[in-house]
């Protein structure tokens, strides 16, 4: 028979994930054979011991509890009848269904299982198999202590992500607010620089004709004035002026642009969904974005023809934000590999890119009788990248909680769980996940229209 180890230290290191053959299990196994006697002893000598495990022949074959063994053997003649008659006759008329479960049994699922017995047999030791003939016994009441201490692992981590979630809450909607109030500081003088630069072209041609005219009423011009023109280089002027107040025009437009972007990303904690161009969102944040993107990634945009969707546009700029910033980190990560594994220098360089897909679609989603909204036709945004893809063991973790591959200080696992529940509870929508290791990643954001 082998020892269980302590309990109290078994149990602080359990998981929420820890399975029926981490717990201390007691190993004693008796042939049927054997008289009743026998096993009045091993109680005696063992009193922890909940029951024993009957074999015959060495196969299993039941077991008997230490409860109902001694029940048996208190009521009237029970010693006559059992203590010196094969354990097989008690089992014949004492046994009862024996739940055994496998050693990787879920302590949670095992512990589920166990309390819709009947209450006649919930103190029942379970059995728990390691191997085709290893059996050995667990305490009810060890495997409810253990998911007892399971649920307040589970309370604890529910708690921390109800508080992490909330500090990034608040961090976006600061700065969101910070963002608008930047936003609309520069927006001011873009303005005034924008709205002077078409009074400053009139001028500046107004200027150039006025000179012309000087030019065909004075065609001899002094000593001074052409030491003048000279020195000003007159004809490039004349020839670059024009080309800086367009190039301004440019800038300018470009600034509104990118304030018109920080003032759509700005908008956090929007109380109501209002319809929005969800193109101009995605083009707003690749602005934002614009920065790193001159690393040499190339966007490709597949843009199809959608009408406005009501949305919370503020936060379905931090979802396009999120997965786009993942798709740029994937990538960069694979041109630093190529780049040191030298494959970067072949003669048909590979070109890091992001498409990004949009389109009306029906896609075939399962029936959700509890969903509200059933509508007939959905947007779908893909965002796929042709970087390294993810492994397929954890696809199904990606949108978990503080779940992260990237290295301590570069990655919160905060991302794509904000962005998982910004899209499906927010939206009523659907966040889809398909990659390959060494082909690419693809997100799929479908978004109900009604």
């Amino acid at each position: 028979m082998s020892t269980a180890p302590n309990l109290e230290l078994v149990v602080s290191s359990l998981s929420l994930d820890s399975t029926l053959q981490e717990l201390p299990l007691q190993n004693f196994q008796i042939e049927s054979s054997c008289v009743g006697k026998e096993v009045i002893q091993i109680f005696e000598g063992n009193p922890l011991l909940p029951g024993v495990i009957l074999t015959q022949d060495g196969q299993f074959f039941g077991m008997i509890s230490r409860r109902r063994f001694l029940e048996h053997m208190s009521r009237p003649y029970g010693l006559d009848l059992f203590l010196k008659r094969p354990l097989y006759a008690l089992y014949d008329f004492a046994h009862i269904n024996v739940l055994v479960f496998a050693g990787d049994k879920p302590i949670v699922e095992a512990a589920k299982q166990t309390l819709q017995r009947s209450p006649e047999f919930l103190h029942e030791p379970l059995v728990v198999q390691l191997a085709p003939q290893d059996y050995q016994l667990l305490s009810v009441h060890q495997l409810f202590i253990a998911q007892s201490h399971i649920q307040e692992l589970a309370t604890r981590l529910l708690q921390e992500q109800t508080r992490a979630q909330m500090i990034q809450t608040e961090k976006m909607a600061s700065l969101g607010q910070m963002v608008a109030g930047v936003a609309h500081e520069i927006n001011n003088p873009v303005n005034f620089i924008s709205g002077n630069l078409g009074y400053l072209s009139n001028y500046s041609q107004d200027l150039f004709e006025l000179l012309a005219a000087y030019q065909a009423e004075l065609p001899q011009p002094s000593k001074k004035i052409e030491t003048l023109v000279k020195d000003i280089e007159l004809e490039f002027l004349l020839e670059d002026m024009p080309q800086v107040i367009d190039s301004m025009k440019l800038g300018a437009e470009r600034l509104k642009k990118i304030v018109g972007g920080l003032r759509n990303f700005s908008h956090m904690d929007e109380a109501n969904r209002r319809p929005i161009d969800l193109h101009e969102c995605i083009d707003s944040t690749l602005l934002i974005l614009n920065n790193r993107l001159k690393a040499g990634i190339e966007i490709i945009k597949d843009y199809g023809d959608l009408p406005e969707v009501g949305c919370y546009s503020g936060q379905l700029s931090q979802v396009f934000m999120n997965i786009l910033s993942n798709a740029i980190d994937a990538l960069m990560e694979q041109v630093e590999v190529r780049k040191a594994s030298g494959s970067g220098s072949s003669t048909s360089p590979w070109q890091p890119e992001i498409k990004v897909i949009t389109e009306l679609c029906v896609p075939e989603l399962p029936i959700d009788a509890n969903q509200e909204i059933k509508p007939d036709r959905w947007v779908s945004i893909r965002i796929v990248d042709n970087g390294p893809g993810i492994p397929e063991d954890i696809q199904d973790r990606i949108f978990e909680t503080f779940f992260t591959t990237k290295p301590v200080g570069k990655g919160t696992g905060l991302g794509l769980a904000i962005s998982y529940q910004i899209v499906t509870e927010k939206h009523n929508g659907k966040l889809n996940l398909h990659s390959q290791l060494g082909e690419g990643t693809e997100f799929q954001i479908l978004l109900p229209l009604v």
